[in-house]
């Protein structure tokens, strides 16, 4: 039997980005938000609701009063961003979800989902990625700004779990792309970076493409709807203190799983692939100067699969399905 149902007032705060804009084509697609059966999706905008506001927020719950409350919303950005702008990241993702988390808390909501990010664990974690080892290290400085942010969030969803019985859970997927993703220069991840790089250098008939780095590092990749697909399969189905869910290792229950496909490749594999997708025959130059980041970052999804959700897109598909879109709305 379902957690939540088709009458749910669902807040996804964040709902503009590549991640809220997916989950609500995916909420919609699942029957929520039908207003015939009673149901609502609330997706403010910054001009209606200012997340950094703790008083908006704390109001908007009072007037809205959702029943469901999905966390998509974050200030986000790749190493270069982070690099240049640490205390923006760390002070703006802390306001962010503590307001919602706070006022959800505060308001009775029966549901919360916090999407956290791989980047929580410490850099030289061993392979793949357990839920337990996270603040078992030293995080990778090129991010660790944000997991910090990140680990806060998890961890007052988890105290109020523990101490309120406010039913607060958290998912850290892997790397993600697709449609809607950020291909600003300075702010992009490396997905969007590289389909941007060689998609342009594919127009504009360029004889070479300069990537960051060796092109040694590993990474694990998830498109964006399947991690949609796992929000809504968690919100459903996942209650962390059922007898038969996911627990650590000393049966003490556990409040956030991985989400991803289990699989990595190195950056080098990525470039190739997505200079093949997008017909680019020049040549591939890796700038040694630039920092790699982590070396490698793969999740142990065994948790989350063992609930029952798998991942369905295929690398190679998702790219080439953004590579289209990117062509299409960006060039």
């Amino acid at each position: 039997m379902s957690i939540i149902n088709f009458q749910e007032k669902i807040l996804l705060a964040g709902s503009s980005g590549m991640v809220g804009s997916s989950i609500y084509k995916a909420l919609k697609k699942n029957g929520y938000g039908d207003k015939s059966l009673g149901g609502k999706i609330y997706t403010p905008k910054r001009v209606e609701l200012d997340l950094l506001n703790t008083t908006e927020v704390i109001n908007w719950f009072k007037t809205k009063n959702p029943s469901i409350v999905i966390i998509a919303a974050a200030k986000v950005g790749g190493i270069y961003a982070n690099f240049k702008n640490p205390a923006d990241f760390i002070l703006e993702n802390l306001k962010i979800q503590t307001n919602i988390i706070e006022a959800a808390f505060n308001a009775n909501v029966k549901r919360l989902i916090f999407l956290g990010s791989s980047c929580i664990y410490p850099k030289f974690s061993k392979q793949p990625i357990k839920e337990e080892y996270l603040l078992e290290g030293q995080l990778e400085g090129t991010n660790e700004y944000y997991a910090i942010a990140k680990i806060a969030g998890i961890k007052l969803c988890e105290a109020l779990n523990i101490q309120h019985d406010f039913d607060s859970i958290s998912l850290m997927p892997t790397n993600l792309y697709g449609p809607g993703d950020n291909y600003k220069p300075q702010e992009s991840h490396v997905m969007a970076a590289l389909i941007k790089k060689f998609s342009d250098a594919k127009r504009d008939n360029s004889p070479s493409v300069t990537c960051w780095g060796t092109g040694s590092p590993l990474r694990e990749f998830l498109h964006v709807d399947d991690l949609s697909d796992a929000v809504i399969f968690c919100l459903k189905n996942w209650n962390p203190k059922n007898h038969k869910s996911p627990t650590y290792n000393n049966g003490r229950p556990l409040y956030h799983l991985n989400v991803g496909t289990g699989k990595d490749l190195s950056i080098k594999e990525l470039a190739l692939m997505i200079a093949n997708l997008s017909n680019y025959k020049g040549k591939i130059i890796w700038d040694n100067s630039k920092p790699d980041g982590t070396l490698q970052k793969k999740l142990d999804i065994s948790r989350i699969n063992k609930l029952g959700w798998k991942h369905k897109i295929k690398l190679k598909d998702g790219i080439e399905q953004t590579i289209l879109n990117y062509r299409e709305k960006y060039q």
